[in-house]
């Protein structure tokens, strides 16, 4: 009979072979589930850009005729390119300059205790966002894809726009 040590270097290995296969998980998830959020309210904000540079004049926000469009466009776009795992860790800034611009102007107000920051949705975006940009897309990506190739000594655009430095 297999001592209680035997049975749990069989468990902890079989915990560690399950999750390993399962690594392109939470990446795939966190990209789908944020790129979702701002493809969202990047679209909604670029369809009615008076009423945010309204709402951006009433926070105070600086040159709100120039920010309210590029918060906009930075939300659809970057949510775009994280939607498919393109240029990942770099599209993950913008996206935490403008949640950490909201929590300082349209939030500040609701914050009274760390427990008020960290239960906000735009926090955790900020926290979902940073993880992708430490760690990148994952596996089920174009970052991955292109990566793979460039490994293999293979160009990562095929066809014309390879041939032509696009």
């Amino acid at each position: 009979m297999p001592s209680l040590r035997d049975r749990a270097s069989r468990l902890r290995r079989l915990v560690h072979a399950v999750s390993g296969r399962l690594r392109w998980l939470p990446p795939t998830l966190s990209r789908l589930t944020i790129a979702g959020i701002f493809l969202q309210t990047g679209w909604g904000k670029l369809n009615d850009l008076p009423k945010v540079i309204g709402y951006f004049k009433e926070l105070g926000i600086p040159a709100p005729e120039f920010q309210a469009p590029l918060a906009a466009t930075a939300e659809f776009a970057c949510g775009a390119l994280i939607l498919v795992g393109l240029f990942t860790r770099v599209a993950s800034l913008p996206l935490i300059v403008t949640m950490g611009v909201a929590i300082l102007t349209a939030k500040r107000p609701d914050i009274h205790s760390y427990s008020d920051l960290f239960g906000m949705e735009e926090y955790l975006y900020i926290v979902v966002l940073a993880w992708l940009g430490a760690y990148g897309a994952g596996p089920i990506s174009l970052d991955a894809l292109f990566a793979r190739r460039l490994e293999r000594g293979e160009r990562p655009l095929s066809g014309g726009a390879a041939q032509h430095g696009v």
